[in-house]
């Protein structure tokens, strides 16, 4: 049973703003609105801007409800696609910043999984795109059960080795689009970016608001891509699916053979002219994944941001979704992790696990619920599933009971309809995992089997250094989500846990500090907001 009790409340006066400052960012400086109706923001802070005061708040998610327990003698097998997004964490870390509580909706745990890098040793040959990795450790929050962690690592790409780009900048520069952390942030962080490319790569700027239109031609040059980012101005109503269109016009008349080749879109989402149906947007991105033009999705903003339709259109454009809400996590998506978010090595990836009832009787994947699969769908190559980038970790946690522990499920009263227990070969195998993944350009998956040994269970030890922080990660995500199947564990102690991984990285240190605002939030809501 677990052993956690809650922690006596924490004093009531408000966070200080996180801290240290964001590092000198060259481009930041060069960032102007010329003619807009804000006033340029000071974006030198870490910390988000937060909501907007007194404005109704229109945000949109598309969550779903915690996965539910498995029971092996049933469901023996589970299939998901993965998914390398971050948005998630960020968005949850602007509220909490902000003092706000996140709507349940609003959290991915596997996103917070996949916001931090892990120790995963790197593939040893790039025959085979990613290495895949197994281990297991007690959980934190129930002394009968136990976490298989299963960590994939894509192979790094050194700068010189990247493709030529061809990239269409799609920016919203619709009415809501006017306030401090929207426009503004956009042009930084599009300006950031544009640092980082080489001479090979051409960039094209298209714009939406009233009407879609393009204010920059395909060019090699840094400064004319600022130039263009400066004298973008907010005003006008959204008409997004005409800006998409435009888009990859614009791209596919530049498409580069062997190249990359990849919108990436700016906005807060508020597509409030025009086409606003996300199916009729995801079959439009689906059309151009066709032709090899992909399509990544940065979201910014607060108070009328449509993340459900973000998420679902990186998802089916072969991208992958970020939320920016400061220049510091500008740096990271575009600068620090730029192979990552553009070269994708490999698509459709998909991980399926199968347990063997000898070794284990229950089980729950922690996040993934809106990645899950049938089983069928694992061997059907027409079946859209995740991609992984250059350099990309991909991190998914199982939480299983192992043969003759208490598990979750109760038990039955007819013998016919009692789950089965030990009744898997005894083979020494805990689970089998499988992986399939399509090369780029390739339309026939690859496969990858590896059994995990049974002898994990009987050798698993608490979890510490990189374990214990992405155990912290997958509580406090889970608690943020409100699973019920944590017992008493608490955000303090996903800190102390975390504490163990910490080190003196700045985002494991920032994500101690969000622990520390999520734990005030749930003490005011329970204390009616006094």
């Amino acid at each position: 049973m677990p052993s956690y009790a809650p922690p006596p409340p924490p004093p009531p006066p408000p966070p200080p703003p996180m801290a240290p400052p964001p590092p000198s960012v060259s481009a930041q400086d060069q960032i102007a609105v010329t003619g807009s109706r804000v006033r340029q923001p000071n974006l030198g802070g870490n910390a988000p801007t937060g909501f907007v005061g007194g404005a109704e708040n229109r945000e949109r998610y598309a969550g779903r409800e915690v996965a539910a327990v498995q029971s092996v003698a049933e469901t023996p097998v589970s299939t998901f696609s993965i998914d390398v997004d971050t948005g998630s964490y960020a968005n949850v870390r602007r509220m909490l910043t902000a003092g706000e509580t996140p709507p349940e909706g609003a959290v991915r745990t596997e996103e917070m999984l996949n916001y931090f890098r892990y120790d995963y040793p790197p593939p040893t040959d790039r025959s085979r795109p990613f290495s895949v990795n197994a281990d297991m450790t007690t959980t934190p929050w129930n002394a009968e059960t136990r976490l298989l962690r299963v960590g994939l690592r894509g192979y790094d790409l050194q700068r010189r080795e990247r493709p030529a780009a061809n990239l269409v900048f799609l920016v919203d520069v619709s009415g809501s689009m006017n306030s401090a952390d929207k426009l503004p942030l956009v042009q930084c962080s599009l300006a950031l970016l544009a640092d980082r490319l080489s001479p090979r790569d051409r960039v094209a700027i298209v714009v939406y608001a009233g009407a879609a239109g393009v204010v920059l031609q395909p060019t090699s040059s840094r400064d004319a891509v600022v130039e263009a980012l400066k004298n973008l101005q907010a005003g006008g109503s959204t008409a997004g699916a005409q800006g998409i269109q435009l888009a990859y016009d614009v791209a596919r008349r530049n498409f580069a053979e062997n190249g990359i080749n990849r919108v990436i879109l700016a906005t807060d989402g508020d597509f409030n002219v025009g086409v606003t149906d996300n199916q009729a947007l995801i079959n439009l991105v689906e059309r151009q994944r066709a032709d090899g033009i992909t399509l990544t999705t940065l979201g910014f903003g607060t108070g009328n941001y449509n993340e459900a339709m973000m998420e679902q259109i990186a998802d089916h454009g072969n991208g992958n979704y970020a939320y920016i809400d400061s220049p510091r996590e500008a740096s990271k998506v575009l600068e620090d992790e730029l192979a990552s978010t553009l070269f994708t090595i490999a698509h459709d990836v998909k991980i399926q696990v199968e347990f063997n009832p000898a070794y284990v009787s229950e089980y729950r994947l922690i996040g993934y619920e809106n990645r899950a699969l049938r089983e069928e769908d694992f061997d059907n190559d027409a079946i859209d599933a995740g991609e992984i980038g250059a350099g990309h970790q991909v991190t998914a946690l199982y939480e299983i009971v192992p043969a003759g522990r208490r598990g979750w499920l109760p038990g039955r009263r007819y013998e016919t309809n009692q789950r089965p227990a030990g009744a898997g070969p005894d083979n020494g195998e805990l689970a089998f995992l499988r992986l399939r993944y399509k090369l780029p350009g390739e339309q026939q998956s690859r496969l990858i089997e590896q059994p995990v040994s049974a002898a994990l269970v009987a050798s698993a030890r608490a979890p510490r250094g990189d374990s214990a922080f992405a155990a912290a990660v997958a509580g406090y995500g889970q608690l943020l989500r409100g699973d019920a199947n944590l017992g008493r564990f608490t955000f303090a102690d996903a800190r102390r846990l975390a504490e163990a991984g910490a080190g003196d990285n700045y985002w494991r240190r920032e994500f101690l500090r969000l622990t520390e605002l999520a734990e005030r939030q749930r003490f005011a809501a329970a204390d009616g907001g006094k």
